[in-house]
């Protein structure tokens, strides 16, 4: 919780800072509109008392929305930072009734006023600051990405155009004496603050009835970036840009472990979080595909890496005898024909056990295509894997890790040192776990193949 409370102190101190520059441009303004009677620099000067009262309720939301989440609020305080920001909305909205109320009376009763110099260097400096404030709220506010200050923003850059309209109006004024124009310049203020309540009212609207924060269609397309994730079936979102709630259904193979859920959910909450930004939660639920056909190559990747070996050209025949799974599979170049035998053959084996529908598997053997990774870059990698086994699997010895390149990605092959009395099964659910794992965590990596073995004794 320690950046999201940072980030509210941030957004905090840029409040402080414009809530003190709006109370001494607002008074400015009310005090020499109601001195020279000019009725637009008063309304002008009474809508920037309003951005100064909206400052104050931004900076009450800001600090309720900074709670951590609690028993009452499981989701967190961050609606209280929407509620704020449609505060502001009617704040700007019951101004501009009012201005727009005295501008129909000046009109009706013909007043007139003078116009001095003075006015115009409080025009001018106004102007001067609003342009400040408002180029300073929406640089913070894009950095922080808080709702909060781009609704003050839209605010106080209505009041940058208000202010040139009361200055042209009061240049009109001054030159040919036409006072009615100062109605009509307060009548262009209020349709500028009602523009900017509207805005405000329709963004702060969209959140409170849940409108979607984040296309589906971008978070399909990040998800199913992860490596071994399944199909995205349905991807929804709630909250705000700055604070997205996601919820994910993926659909995965049947055979697909509780561990290996685990394992993705985190790698897609990372990726979600790298690619998309302002994640506040992400819910991923998982859709077992009971109807799918069986991922033959998956599975066989699978058996390949327990016996540190590697397959490719994976394909399934269907003749008179039944089915048949035919594959090439790849073995270090150094290794003897009689230990690759060997090994395939236990492949072959281990394959008919786990897919009794399948009559015969057939395998043709090839030494492994591979390209050494410069040093550095091995180590990073080598180091990075090693530090997620570590992390998942405490207490379990893995070594003699290598990397190479082949084709546009990584292979890694390891070993790891297991209890001889621990069965195939239990060796064999853990390589799979540790395969999605690394697969899932680092990028461009696209095979993995672990050797398990008893330790030396």
């Amino acid at each position: 919780m320690t950046q999201p409370l940072s980030t509210h102190r941030q957004v905090e101190r840029v409040f402080l800072i414009t809530l003190g520059l709006n109370l001494a441009v607002a008074f400015g303004k009310i005090l020499v509109g109601l001195w020279s009677g000019a009725l637009s620099i008063t309304a002008d000067g009474f809508h920037s008392l309003t951005d100064g009262s909206s400052n104050i309720v931004a900076l009450i939301a800001n600090r309720l929305a900074a709670r951590p989440a609690d028993a009452d609020h499981p989701y967190g305080h961050r609606r209280f930072s929407t509620l704020a920001a449609l505060g502001i909305g009617v704040f700007l909205l019951l101004t501009a009734w009012e201005v727009i109320q005295g501008a129909i009376e000046r009109l009706r009763s013909g007043e007139t006023f003078e116009v001095s110099p003075v006015l115009f260097v409080v025009l001018i400096v106004t102007l001067v600051v609003n342009l400040f404030v408002s180029r300073y709220q929406i640089g913070e506010g894009r950095r922080l990405n808080s709702e909060l200050l781009l609704a003050d923003a839209a605010n106080t850059r209505a009041d940058v155009f208000v202010t040139i309209s009361v200055i042209l109006s009061m240049a009109l004024v001054a030159v040919f004496g036409w006072t009615w124009v100062d109605s009509l310049a307060a009548l262009f203020v209020v349709v500028m603050i009602g523009r900017a309540g509207f805005n405000i009212l329709r963004s702060t609207g969209r959140v409170l009835v849940d409108t979607a924060p984040l296309a589906a269609e971008r978070l399909t397309q990040v998800v199913e970036s992860v490596p071994s994730a399944g199909r995205v079936m349905r991807a929804r979102s709630r909250g705000t840009p700055d604070a997205a709630y996601i919820d994910i259904d993926l659909q995965v193979g049947p055979e697909t472990t509780a561990e290996q859920t685990a394992i993705l959910t985190d790698a897609i909450r990372q990726r979600l979080e790298q690619e998309v930004g302002g994640v506040a939660e992400v819910e991923v639920h998982f859709v077992p595909n009971e109807r799918a056909e069986r991922d033959y190559a998956a599975i066989a990747r699978t058996h390949a890496a327990t016996l540190g070996l590697q397959v490719h050209a994976v394909r399934l025949s269907q003749n008179g005898g039944g089915k048949t799974l035919e594959m090439h599979v790849e073995v270090p170049p150094k290794q003897t024909l009689g230990e690759a035998h060997t090994h395939v053959s236990q492949l072959e084996a281990d394959l008919q056990r786990a897919l009794p529908e399948i009559c015969e598997v057939v395998t043709h053997i090839e030494p492994g295509a591979t390209e050494q990774v410069p040093a550095e870059e091995a180590h990073a990698l080598i180091g990075k894997a090693l530090a997620l086994l570590h992390a998942a699997y405490p207490g379990v010895n893995w070594h003699h890790a290598h990397i190479y390149t082949q084709g546009t990605g990584y292979v890694l092959t390891l070993h790891v040192a297991m209890s001889a009395h621990i069965t195939i099964a239990s060796a064999h659910h853990l390589a799979e776990s540790a395969v999605t794992l690394l697969r899932a965590r680092i990028p461009h990596l696209e095979r993995v193949t672990i050797h398990t073995e008893p330790p030396e004794e």
